[in-house]
């Protein structure tokens, strides 16, 4: 393997500034987005978790995600039947 010189990185002011720009942006939209979410799904979340749906409904949300992660790997965990004759083959006794 070549090795090179380290590269020089500079901060320039421009750069700093818009950083924070950006970053205040997104603490922006993030705070909308709580607040939004606040106003329109508080009253709903409370009566699923009064009724005991609450567990439910995020285990089955973590078991889709699951599910669609093994998907697009490739992953199947279904396992295969240990009967005899998948375990031997078709080997006569």
């Amino acid at each position: 393997m070549l090795r090179r010189k380290p590269t020089r990185l500079e901060l320039k002011i421009d750069d700093a500034d818009e950083f924070e720009s950006i970053k205040k942006e997104l603490e922006a939209r993030k705070r909308q987005r709580e607040e939004a979410e606040s106003t329109v799904g508080g009253a709903s979340t409370f009566s699923v978790d009064i009724v005991g749906g609450g567990a439910s409904a995020s285990s089955s949300a973590s078991a889709s995600r699951a599910e669609l992660i093994n998907e697009r790997i490739g992953y199947k965990p279904h396992p295969k039947p240990a009967t005899l004759p998948t375990l031997f083959g078709s080997l006569q006794f």
